[in-house]
């Protein structure tokens, strides 16, 4: 049973009248659709349940101011996340846009009628992190639900729509979400460990706790941006190889010793704490930071090593590509652009208007061919009425035809086989389909490059996962606010009784004269 938390929003001025060219008036009408196809979802409600679930709320033991403010907050999380993907801004830049715009400031619900209260970049960042991944597929399942639901007779569609979304055929493809890391070379990776290890040894020493070092954390820094300097100038030199071994057996060394001095601040951190003016929390970014880098630092070491000097391959399953995210792959694609991409691939589902049915991020890097099965039990746990997939040839397998069958669903995967794929399309309506889904790949652009991000902001998988589905909510809510509306379900500017009178006075007969 969900929990029932009452509280006063503020009160909402009306938009301004602005007479501006027609992009500020296509942004406007789609806000306003949007803001309304929240209050209709009742996406508010879910959000704030999936909040309460994720923060771990005991909302008997708190006092209703609290309970108040904290409806408010979330209420005020979910409108802000939507903004900031619609407009593809980072945090800051989020913040500073707000504080200048009505329209935004109106869409939020913090435009008051005496003041303006904004938001600070850091409690923007809060926002991203306020529920879990798990909680953002159930409010994306919610809202997909919604929109599919058939309409009884006498009843209208969903969030003002002229018709629902149409779902008994689905368009599914895959894709990779790159991660927001460099190239992973060998040698840069001792690099980041020291910039890493020596940014938090900083932090500890300003904090008033030094253990002894031969020079400061900004000069071993330094030391080792020489070395990488040097590393990267050996490249088609005479002896490059020579050199490099004997370059990278400095950077070692080097490494190895501020991991030492990095350990030690490390301990001195967690056994005298106190005498700090750090807080419990600030205390532990800086351990998780160090402990992170240190547990990492001998294999990374050792990759090097075997690369570098012992020229010898490193499996995928042993390499390190990030020392920030342990769960981003090597996913070999053989695109024109990208024949090898660092991060995780992403399954998406898409209605026949281009609204996406189903997502999911996956650990590893699974064949394409065995993501159908997994897809079709989620598109009929929601529930939604499939009656055909359409997909590219890397789905195609004859499992997957064969349990497309048994499950009544007729199949558009694309068959490998040119002559069945000939033979195939000698059918009108296979055709059609087939053209269709080559639209699909439009549609994984548009998420990737206009609301995720590509590469994504998050620097581990749950921050990317999440991210993925806030931008899926984005998506759809975007493609509903584009979608026929209901004449009948828009707000009227004349009022019912004179409009009703227009009618009847337009259909009596023109008195003689």
């Amino acid at each position: 049973m969900s929990t029932i938390i009452a509280f006063q929003p503020a009160l909402r001025p009306a938009l301004p009248t602005v007479y501006g060219p027609l992009d500020y008036r296509e942004q406007r009408d789609l806000m306003v659709r949007i803001d309304r196809s929240l209050s209709e979802s009742k996406l508010d409600d879910a959000f704030l349940q999936a909040a309460i679930r994720d923060q771990g709320i005991d909302i008997a033991k708190r006092s209703a101011k609290q309970n108040a403010r904290f409806a408010r907050f979330s209420a005020l999380c979910l409108r802000a996340n939507i903004a900031r993907m619609l407009l593809g801004l980072a945090h800051r830049e989020f913040c500073a846009r707000l504080a200048d715009s009505a329209l935004l400031q109106w869409l939020l619900h913090i435009g008051e009628v005496d003041s303006v209260k904004v938001f600070a970049k850091s409690t923007s960042h809060r926002f991203e992190c306020w529920v879990k991944p798990a909680s953002m597929q159930a409010i994306n399942d919610k809202l997909t639900a919604l929109c599919a639901a058939p309409v009884l007779p006498g009843q209208s569609a969903p969030v003002g729509l002229k018709d629902p979304v149409r779902c008994d055929e689905a368009f599914f493809d895959t894709t990779v979400v790159k991660a927001p890391s460099h190239f992973p070379t060998d040698w840069v990776l001792l690099r980041d460990a020291t910039r890493t290890l020596m940014k938090a040894t900083l932090c500890i020493r300003r904090a008033g706790l030094k253990e002894r070092m031969p020079q400061s954390p900004e000069e071993f820094m330094r030391e080792m941006n020489t070395l990488c300097m040097a590393m990267s100038a050996q490249r088609r030199q005479k002896d490059s190889k020579k050199q490099r071994k004997r370059i990278l057996r400095s950077m070692k060394k080097l490494t190895k010793q501020v991991g030492a001095h990095a350990k030690a601040h490390l301990e001195a951190l967690q056994t005298r704490r106190e005498e700090t003016a750090l807080s419990i929390g600030q205390a532990r970014v800086i351990e998780e930071r160090i402990s992170n880098v240190i547990e990492q630092l001998p294999a990374a070491i050792q990759q090097a090593h075997e690369r570098i000097i012992g020229a010898r391959q490193v499996s995928n399953e042993d390499k390190i590509l990030s020392l920030y995210d342990a769960k981003a792959e090597v996913i070999v694609r053989g695109k024109a652009n990208a024949e090898v991409e660092f991060g995780n691939k992403l399954t998406l589902v898409e209605s026949w208007q281009g609204m996406i049915l189903d997502y999911q991020f996956h650990v590893g890097n699974p064949a394409d061919s065995n993501l159908v099965v997994p897809c079709v039990e989620r598109l009929k746990a929601k529930p939604l009425q499939l009656k055909k997939l359409w997909s590219d040839r890397g789905m195609f397998s004859r499992k997957n035809e064969d349990y497309l069958k048994a499950q009544d669903i007729s199949s558009g995967l694309c068959p490998r086989d040119p002559a069945e794929l000939a033979r195939r399309l000698q059918d009108p309506e296979v055709k059609a389909g087939m053209k269709r889904r080559g639209g699909t790949e439009a549609r994984v652009a548009i998420f990737k490059n206009v609301f995720m991000g590509n590469p994504a902001a998050g620097r581990s998988f749950e921050a990317r996962e999440r991210a993925c589905g806030w931008a899926v909510l984005t998506h759809n809510l975007w493609v509903l606010a584009r979608l026929p509306r209901d004449i009948a379900a828009k707000p009227n500017k004349t009022k019912p009784e004179k409009a009703q009178w227009s009618k009847e006075r337009k259909a009596e007969p023109r008195a003689a004269a």
